[in-house]
Parts: structure tokens; C-alpha cells; sequence
């Protein structure tokens, strides 16, 4: 899977997702492209986009891209609370199909 990591994520921790290709907005010199752009150039190139974003599924609709969409839902994006999230984010970037949204998140309350 050809997956790009949103921003919104520590550029880090593409370094710790296995079995997937990742490249970082960054790396594409996309950053500052807003949801409906960013996500028409991605689709081009990726089969899943990794966001923290929990409000991207709300404000864009999805059904017209050509991609899938991993939200990870932690209480920070920062990388100690997203590394446990990886292992099921893997999994959900295989299993995600074009235009759904799979939110990962640790066990308990719903964070958003």
C-alpha cells in the first residue's frame, strides 16, 4: 500500500509504519494544500491518507476520491501516543477501501 501521511502527524512516525510505503505531505511539498485538494492530488499517487484530523469524514465528503482514509485517534499527535495505535493502523490501511474512513484508536472513551 502506498500510503501518505497527512501533517497533521508527526513526519516521524512514517518511519515506524511497516509493510507500507509511506511518504509525508512534506516529502510531496504538499503542505497548506487544503482537504479537497490535497486529498484529489493524493488519491493520484496513494490508496490511503493518514490523518489525525477526527473532522475530515464531517467536512469533506469522501465518496468522489479514490482513496481511503485512517484516521488515527489518540489524545495528542504526539508520537508516544500514536505508536501504540500503529499495529491496528497498519491492518486498517490494508483493509480501507476507496472513499471509506477506518478511525483507530486505543481502547476506552471516544475521543472525538
Amino acid at each position: 500500500m502506498r500510503v501518505l501521511l497527512d501533517e497533521s502527524l508527526p513526519r516521524r512516525l512514517a518511519r515506524s509504519i511497516e509493510d507500507h510505503d509511506v511518504e509525508t505531505v512534506f516529502d510531496r511539498g504538499w503542505q497548506g494544500l487544503k482537504n479537497g485538494a490535497l486529498l484529489t492530488r493524493a488519491a493520484e499517487h496513494f490508496d490511503v491518507f493518514l490523518t489525525a484530523d477526527q473532522n475530515l469524514r464531517y467536512q469533506q465528503s469522501l465518496r468522489g476520491f479514490d482513496i481511503g482514509v485512517v484516521v488515527l485517534a489518540a489524545v495528542s499527535n504526539r508520537l508516544p501516543d500514536l505508536t501504540p495505535l500503529l499495529p491496528e493502523a497498519s491492518s486498517a490501511c490494508t483493509e480501507v477501501g476507496p472513499g471509506e474512513v477506518r478511525v483507530v484508536q486505543a481502547p476506552g472513551p471516544e475521543l472525538a
